[in-house]
């Protein structure tokens, strides 16, 4: 499974990728508005940080004007993603895309038939927003079971991007279920490093050590 840091934050993104382990990175508008910079540039900075897919989203709502912002968004740099949502004008522009060869981040996706259509117009990856189902007393994790069998039934090459990934648990049943990629915030990335017996652990390694005087 790969791991992306769900953010805009240029400091979270150089404190993750510092462990060697972070292959990419999702934005969107909101994300990027709460940083209060250039979109460009932050693409940019972040692009020179982690050479792996950076993701960044249009905010149209029109096919053509989502195609047209989409190759704007794919030249800035060779590892960005195009970000399109999942309406009919989404689709609509991920087929235009893809048949350009340019990668399509198909996002804001709760159904297995969303997940079809995008597999179907040549998407890069699918992006189901698991949180935001258990929000509203939903399965999230059904639904990327569901969505990776299909994939696996008639050999779809779309990768299927766990998003709206709200705590630990979500990161584990997510690569249990197939899941290729699991983009999360800071704290949650963070928090897979931790577990109490690892501290305790370490505590009584360096206290036995002190204890028989090693330097």
């Amino acid at each position: 499974m790969k791991f992306f840091l769900d953010t805009a934050n240029v400091k979270e993104i150089y404190e993750a990728a510092s462990f060697g382990v972070l292959d990419g990175v999702t934005t969107n508008p909101s994300l990027v508005a709460k940083e209060g910079r250039s979109f460009k540039e932050m693409l940019q900075e972040i692009c020179k940080i982690v050479d792996g897919p950076i993701s960044a989203e249009v905010v149209s709502v029109e096919a053509d004007a989502m195609v047209k912002e989409g190759r704007e968004l794919a030249n800035i740099h060779k590892n960005i993603v195009v970000k399109c949502p999942l309406i009919p004008e989404g689709i609509k522009a991920t087929s235009k895309l893809a048949a350009e060869g340019i990668r399509v981040n198909v996002t804001l996706c709760f159904s297995p038939t969303q997940a079809l259509l995008a597999a179907k117009a040549g998407a890069w990856c699918i992006s189901p927003f698991i949180g935001r189902l258990d929000d509203v007393s939903s399965d999230g994790m059904a639904l990327i079971r569901q969505i990776v069998t299909i994939y696996k039934n008639y050999d779809y090459k779309t990768l299927v991007l766990v998003a709206s990934v709200r705590h630990p648990q979500h990161v584990v049943e997510s690569a249990l279920a197939g899941g290729h990629i699991c983009t999360m915030p800071y704290n949650i990335f963070q928090s897979l490093f931790k577990h109490p017996l690892t501290d305790v652990g370490l505590k009584k390694f360096l206290d036995d050590w002190k204890a028989k005087g090693q330097q």
